[in-house]
């Protein structure tokens, strides 16, 4: 069966670059490598057809042998040996190592030894007041999580002895399989990737290292988190196993709802009532603040609806000092049980009443009598 051209298998054309091959080869060895597809002959042929046509394609020397002479330039008998004799394959599996070092565990960022492995990172969720907001508070935390475990320091072994170093790994925690030139990075099934074998248990955390446990932390919570501000705390998490480096925690703000405050960014908002009385002669009131009352002018013939602001009494912006507003939103309260004085006052007040006092009155009017006039 004649070879297939190996432009043709890598899917370029043939004045492609260097990055054109390396981006069309990582895409098809991604897609057909044997560890994805467990089983398939078909997946796994295709997988050596197209590492063999970017080995030829991306030496620079047997691409111009191949361009100029086919197969033939490359095969057992070219000269210098040809694709059958390839004395460099180090650059090639390098090349592997950069492109799929991460997924399956090649040599990218150099090889793993040692036995430890990072703990799990934490997540506590922390419920805080609106008014919190505004300074930052310390809290106290009581965090369930695994600890070193003091009797073995960590290590995982019985008093008095040690880990031993895998000897199938030798203590690098990897194994290599090859195939051909192809050279695939996997943890050692043996020590599960940790490089080390504990022969005797620690009789506490059974040869874990870690235990079980419970630790207090003090956590900064800084001025203008908001609902869902995530803080995190580096090596707070689960301690790592067999003398690994531990987790992290990541703390969660909530923010309770305030029964008189809506959060907007760093803006506040307020509704207060105020009565007819004060709305059509003006009067002073008391209103509140996440730090305190203050006085607030209620002009004469305020409407239902005004807005009036409270300039700095809103929240800060995280990492600012600077301040939200607070607005206040003024409704007036028509009284729902009159007595008969009050209700003969408010007869006398509508027969004496006057359109031009109550100008939005006399507009709707106005347009009333246009519409069906």
């Amino acid at each position: 069966m004649a070879k297939r051209d190996y432009y043709e298998i890598l899917g370029v054309p043939r004045d492609a670059t260097a990055e054109d091959l390396k981006k069309a080869y990582r895409a098809l060895a991604m897609r057909d490598h044997p560890d994805r597809n467990p089983g398939d002959a078909a997946s796994e042929e295709r997988f050596k057809e197209t590492s063999e046509a970017y080995a030829v394609l991306s030496d620079p020397q047997k691409r111009r042998a191949y361009d100029r002479f086919g197969h033939a330039g490359v095969g057992a008998g070219a000269p210098g040996g040809g694709f059958q004799d390839f004395g460099d394959l180090g650059n090639f599996t390098d090349l592997f190592d950069d492109l799929f070092g991460d997924l399956f565990g090649g040599r990218r960022g150099g090889r793993r030894r040692g036995r430890g492995q990072r703990g799990a990172d934490l997540r506590y969720n922390l419920e805080i007041d609106l008014a919190d907001v505004i300074e930052g508070l310390e809290s106290t935390l009581k965090i369930p999580k695994m600890r070193p475990c003091a009797t073995c320091g960590g290590s995982g072994a019985r008093a008095g002895t040690s880990p031993e170093t895998c000897g199938s790994c030798r203590g690098s925690g990897q194994v290599v399989l090859q195939q051909g030139f192809f050279r695939v990075s996997r943890p050692c099934d043996v020590c599960a990737g940790t490089g080390e074998i504990v022969r005797e248990r620690c009789p506490d955390c059974r040869g874990q290292g870690r235990i079980e446990g419970q630790q207090t932390i003090n956590v900064r919570i800084p001025p203008g988190v908001d609902d869902g501000t995530r803080l995190r705390l580096a090596g707070e998490g689960e301690a790592g196993i067999a003398g690994g480096p531990n987790g992290d925690l990541y703390v969660v703000i909530s923010i309770r709802p305030h029964d008189l405050f809506e959060r907007d960014g760093p803006d506040l908002h307020c509704q207060v009532p105020i009565t007819m009385v004060q709305a059509a002669l003006g009067s002073e009131i008391d209103v509140p603040t996440l730090e305190g009352r203050v006085k607030l002018v209620i002009p004469e013939g305020t409407q239902s609806g005004k807005v009036m602001r409270l300039r700095g009494k809103g929240l800060p912006t995280l990492r600012s000092t600077a301040r939200g507003d607070q607005l206040l939103h003024i409704f007036v309260e028509t009284p729902s049980r009159l007595t008969a004085s009050q209700r003969e006052l408010l007869e006398r007040f509508a027969e004496e009443s006057d359109v031009k006092v109550s100008p939005a009155h006399k507009g709707f009017l106005d347009k009333l009598r246009e519409l069906f006039d």
